[in-house]
């Protein structure tokens, strides 16, 4: 099974980018963030014929997660538990019922700037909440693969040039530390798992030629439950997609699991 995470900054605004590259990878599941629509404008449709399921967590103009699936979606959860008055389409998680079934869960974790503001504050409590609730479906023993773009720039190789994100929420210690605390539950990093090479990176800034410089960082990412990281057997990250016309600045990363 191919599942994959991507921030597509934006789902109607670049359809055709994105229907592209599903009609070439041929993902069995992917989850999608910062779709920035409501549920009924998703283009449902262009999926379907391509013959995907779809769970939509939408929210105007900004934020929203889905899940696109060639199985059935059972199990919906819209929303990261843990604090009802929370607005913001940032989680959605569904049990894939194929061959093997599989939890998935597609996360936009909030970006935190500016750090002295409660933009960071919620962040690490949306932190403290994720954590909180993969504790939760650890305990289910069953695999578990939480994905996403967690906007947290783990280790200093995980950025081109690290000392420039020094004052940015993404690679502030307490973000690093929460993000360590999340994968200490029992989770593993699936890149780090099947490849770890640096210089892999899954954003590039639309400014100052980030791009055609590889000024990089790597903020998508798959954790895996020990039910899941068994079964792993593959990573990649389609860097190709950041320079086709009217790209996302994220681009697809892919896990293959044997189930």
């Amino acid at each position: 099974m191919r599942i994959a995470t991507w921030n597509v900054n934006s789902v109607n605004a670049r359809l055709e980018t994105v229907l592209r590259w599903f009609e070439e990878a041929k993902p069995d599941v992917a989850c999608l963030q910062e779709i920035k629509c409501v549920d009924e404008k998703f283009p449902a449709e262009a999926f379907e014929r391509l013959g995907y399921n779809l769970a939509v967590h939408g929210q105007k103009t900004y934020n929203g997660v889905a899940l696109i699936s060639k199985f059935p979606l059972e199990d919906v959860r819209r929303g990261l538990p843990g604090a009802d008055d929370d607005d913001q389409a940032r989680y959605i998680e569904a049990v894939v019922s194929g061959p093997q079934p599989v939890r998935v869960a597609s996360i936009y974790l909030p970006n935190g700037n500016p750090i002295a503001t409660e933009k960071f504050a919620y962040k690490l409590a949306w932190m403290a909440r994720l954590n909180a609730h993969a504790r939760e479906l650890l305990a289910l023993e069953e695999p578990l693969a939480l994905l996403g773009d967690f906007n947290v720039i783990a280790e200093p190789r995980d950025a081109e040039h690290p000392n420039n994100w020094l004052g940015d929420a993404l690679f502030q210690p307490e973000s690093r530390e929460a993000f360590r605390a999340l994968k200490w539950l029992g989770l593993t990093e699936a890149y780090l798992q099947a490849d770890g090479a640096p210089g892999a990176y899954t954003f590039w800034d639309y400014q100052a030629g980030a791009w055609q410089r590889n000024n990089g960082i790597r903020i998508d990412h798959a954790l895996l439950s020990p039910q899941a990281a068994d079964k792993l057997t593959g990573v990649s990250i389609h860097r190709d997609v950041r320079g086709w016309e009217k790209p996302s600045d994220h681009v697809p990363l892919v896990i293959e699991l044997n189930l």
